[in-house]
């Protein structure tokens, strides 16, 4: 179908990214998924992040809508794994997404003052859910809102891309087929290498 090979592009430009982005050594939480395989000496990590293209207020910012995407409840969430860092990198590394990140938290502040009286990160949890849904779901959305849904739906693919590509949200997926082994995994059927007790295939 039409768009399915951009879609492609755009998804392995950030595996890619993401790949690179492991080497970088300024990351105080995020850690890519399959960085520790092969590395017995895993690098110290900084006490704290410094954001590499972000203000410090753009990155609390950043760090909030993330953890909203995907919260601590039961499980560690995107704060935990430091995906406002991965987001932060991703972005110093593609002058292709940095306008339009940068001018979508400048939108998202306009219209938490026009709409709450405050700016986004002034607002209480509550507040800032329901400001946030409009711009989250198609079904509550209304005209005017079309800049903010581009920005929501992008910081949302790098959140969800940020946590499944780091260890701690490669983990929450639990299925035995993703995970890496540094050694492959022994044959449970040492009593039978030649697998005769399996039964044979209709053909």
């Amino acid at each position: 179908m039409a768009g399915q090979g951009v879609a492609r592009r755009r998804i392995l430009k950030i595996l890619g990214t993401a790949a690179v982005a492991a080497q970088f050594p300024g990351f105080s939480k995020w850690a890519f998924a399959c960085g520790h395989v092969g590395n017995a000496a895993l690098p110290i990590k900084p006490a704290t992040y410094r954001p590499q293209f972000f203000t410090a207020a753009e990155y609390s910012m950043v760090e909030r809508l993330t953890d909203l995407i995907i919260p601590s409840d039961a499980t560690p969430g995107a704060k935990e794994a430091g995906v406002a860092e991965f987001i932060d990198f991703m972005v110093a590394s593609d002058p292709d997404v940095q306008y339009g990140f940068r001018t979508g938290l400048t939108w998202l502040n306009a219209y938490s003052e026009q709409t709450a009286g405050k700016k986004f990160l002034e607002l209480s949890a509550e507040q800032q859910t329901l400001l946030l849904e409009p711009l989250a779901y198609k079904n509550k959305t209304r005209a005017g809102l079309d800049a903010g849904r581009r920005f929501i739906r992008m910081i949302r693919e790098f959140t969800v891309m940020g946590f499944y590509t780091s260890e701690i949200g490669f983990k929450e997926l639990d299925n035995p087929a993703l995970k890496f082994y540094s050694e492959s995994p022994e044959c449970p059927h040492k009593n039978d290498p030649e697998h005769r007790h399996l039964a044979q295939a209709n053909s």
